[in-house]
């Protein structure tokens, strides 16, 4: 069983910068090397479905979608088992609450929710 917490969520302005952490619990360090286990971030706006952000594996491959690029980085750090999402030039359509996920996948699925069975409880990230 895996556990996952979110922090660094918040509000910010246009153009700013946030760094969101995910801190893994529970979790049996054998499995941090597995080639298949990813990790990632997804938001979900009110009234919207969740939709992916960026993903990672354990070899420190990423994937992001097409309007994060350039803007977000998704990063590891295996010894802390804590993933992170550097967010920088905000926009106001990046308001939602995200969460962190895990699961066994290959990195053409880190990006969807559906292949993600572990999931942290969101951090609420604002943009005005």
């Amino acid at each position: 069983h895996v556990q996952l917490v979110e922090s660094g969520g918040g509000s910010v302005q246009a153009g700013g910068s946030l760094r969101l952490s995910c801190a893994a619990g529970m979790i049996d360090s054998s499995v941090l090397t597995d080639k298949t286990f990813c990790m990632g971030w997804f938001g979900q706006a009110p009234g919207k479905e969740r939709e992916g952000v960026a993903g990672i594996d354990s070899d420190g491959s990423t994937s992001y979608e097409d309007f994060v690029k350039g803007r977000f980085t998704i990063s590891q750090d295996n010894a802390k088992n804590t993933l992170y999402l550097q967010m920088n030039s905000l926009k106001p359509e990046d308001t939602a609450m995200y969460y962190c996920a895990a699961g066994i996948m290959t990195m053409d699925q880190v990006l969807r929710p559906s292949n993600h069975y572990y999931w942290g409880q969101g951090t609420q990230v604002t943009v005005s």
